[in-house]
């Protein structure tokens, strides 16, 4: 199989200056941040504006290396990396869903954020519910543990 690279589209800039502390999803954070879009793909930015939420697809640029199985944040048992949403994974891709407040130039104002300041950009991708919404039946092992969200901070366990 051929090797998959990607060139960053911008970067994340967020009050989260460490790991340790940072929320660990975005519907568990009511901070702002600024996504910085480099001038060369800022033309991508039209009619972005206007969607009220977007998904930001990221590097996790300072996870460790990932194992296939893992303790997630809410949880003391080991889980599949792949039912898991830790951010040490065989590739470091975040995705957030984050409220989109402005767009000035190449600097979009957003809410609701849970990634780390100078996390690198990948791509945007504007959400839309009629195609992002699904009623789920089935939480898995988060079933019993997605109530701990909003008090469940990052601990650094999955830090280099």
């Amino acid at each position: 199989m051929v090797e998959i690279k990607y060139k960053p589209i911008g970067v994340i800039h967020s009050p989260f200056k460490e790991p340790k502390g940072t929320p660990i999803q975005p519907t568990a954070s009511q901070s702002k941040g600024t996504v910085e879009i480099f001038p060369e793909f800022s033309d991508g930015l039209q009619d972005l504006e206007k969607f009220s939420h977007i998904i930001l697809i990221y590097h996790f640029h300072l996870s460790k290396k990932s194992s296939l199985k893992m303790k997630p944040f809410m949880d003391d048992t080991e889980h599949g990396i792949f039912s898991i949403r830790a951010p040490s994974r065989p590739n470091s891709i975040g995705m957030s869903i984050v409220r989109l407040n402005k767009i000035e130039k190449n600097i979009l104002y957003v809410e609701n954020i849970d990634i780390l300041e100078g996390t690198p950009l990948i791509d945007i991708k504007p959400f839309v519910p009629e195609f992002d919404n699904r009623n789920t039946t089935e939480n898995g092992w988060l079933k019993n543990n997605v109530y701990k969200l909003k008090n469940t901070k990052d601990d650094e366990r999955f830090v280099k």
